[in-house]
């Protein structure tokens, strides 16, 4: 019974198989080689380390491999490390292949169904029947129906590519409205097609990576030849329209140094861009979060995503507020005043009559720690010829 990443405990020995998802040799002090992978499946990746007999296996099998493994999970420096003491390479037939693949929690044909529902309640025409074009084309939509999001950042399994326009769709229908200035059919029209390059920019039948012609042009650039050529089967098209559908597939990352050949110059660009980011963010800052599950601490590893650690909400809840600095004010000891002996006066003495500034004299008399100032503050309030 295969045991996956999620599932693994703590100091338990396990027996169990992964995709292998990178391989690298690497010497130890000693001069002997250990392997540092990574190793994976549906459910996730974990660092990995072979310490012993690498040189029995290291020839024996490659990144993007099935192997089955005998080691131990434990936490290093307060992340998983799996510590691998026996290795042998698994032949495809060997494996159940859906065991290794993340696939999106939702059903694809549902999702496509919902899609196709979005484009028919797109008002303008136009943009109608090319959103139409697009999908007629069977090949075209069986892989946008399979294609992650992308191969790491967020929504990166098989039908990510799909829940994340869907979810990107959402959030159009309710900001739209908001903006009196936006058209809603040119939003929806580029959040469908905003990452259609991605179809052909990424490989996902045996893990994810990049193709040669997503390496080389890269998800815009080929987005916008699919528009091109959809454009030709859609007859009569308003040119202007046309351009504005372009640049909404140019400028949705939003600045030239994200990777847009141009930047948002229409409130439909802008809005996309943003709601685009928001969307790929919140889901990056899930999967780190699912990820880091089992890790210590109250906070994740550094997501260079997200340029942040995420902390850990459920966890810092649950730990009662240790460690936290309390919000409760503190108790003066001047307001409890000390009970009098029976038989005195309750009316102040003489010297505790006098006003508190004259216990200790004058500002200019008392005593840096006393008047709570500093040595900078003193001179400049000399200088200001502050009065006693």
């Amino acid at each position: 019974m295969k045991t996956y990443v999620r599932d693994l405990e703590p100091n338990q020995l396990c027996r169990t198989t992964f995709l292998v998802n990178a391989k690298e040799v690497r010497q130890k002090k000693t001069g002997e080689p250990f392997l540092s992978l990574s190793l994976g499946d549906k459910t996730g990746d974990i660092d990995a380390k072979m310490w012993d007999n690498v040189t029995d296996v290291v020839d024996s099998f490659g990144a993007g491999d099935f192997v089955k493994v005998k080691g131990v999970m434990s936490l290093y420096n307060g992340r998983p490390q799996f510590t691998v003491h026996t290795l042998d390479r698994l032949e495809d037939f060997e494996v159940e292949m859906g065991d290794f693949f993340a696939t999106s929690s939702r059903d694809p044909q549902q999702m496509l169904e919902e899609l196709q529902g979005i484009i028919a309640g797109v008002t303008n025409a136009h943009l109608r029947a090319l959103l139409e074009a697009f999908f007629a084309d069977e090949d075209l939509r069986d892989r946008y129906m399979r294609a992650p999001a992308a191969k790491q950042i967020h929504h990166a399994y098989l039908g990510g590519l799909l829940e994340h326009v869907l979810s990107l769709c959402t959030l159009c229908k309710l900001v739209a409205p908001h903006y009196s200035t936006v058209d809603p059919d040119l939003l929806i029209t580029g959040a469908i097609l905003h990452d259609i390059g991605k179809v052909e920019e990424l490989t996902y039948d045996r893990g994810l990576g990049y193709s040669s012609s997503g390496q080389l042009l890269g998800h815009i650039s080929i987005g916008v030849r699919y528009l091109h050529d959809k454009l030709r089967q859609v007859p009569g098209f308003p040119a202007p329209l046309a351009v504005l559908v372009e640049h909404m597939i140019l400028s949705h990352h939003g600045k030239l140094e994200f990777g847009s050949p141009k930047v948002p110059m229409i409130a439909e660009a802008l809005l996309l861009h943003y709601l685009d980011d928001m969307d790929s963010k919140m889901e990056a800052l899930r999967a780190q979060l699912e990820r880091d599950e089992k890790s210590d601490g109250l906070f994740t590893a550094y997501n260079y995503a997200l340029e942040r650690s995420a902390l850990k909400r459920d966890r810092f809840l649950a730990g009662g507020g240790q460690n936290v600095a309390s919000h409760e004010p503190a108790a003066s000891v001047a307001a409890t005043p000390k009970p009098e002996p029976r038989g005195t006066s309750l009316a102040p003495s003489a010297a505790n009559a006098q006003p508190a500034r004259s216990q200790s004299g004058s500002r200019a008399d008392r005593t840096p720690a006393q008047r709570g100032s500093s040595l900078f503050g003193d001179k400049l309030l000399g200088a200001l010829g502050e009065e006693s």
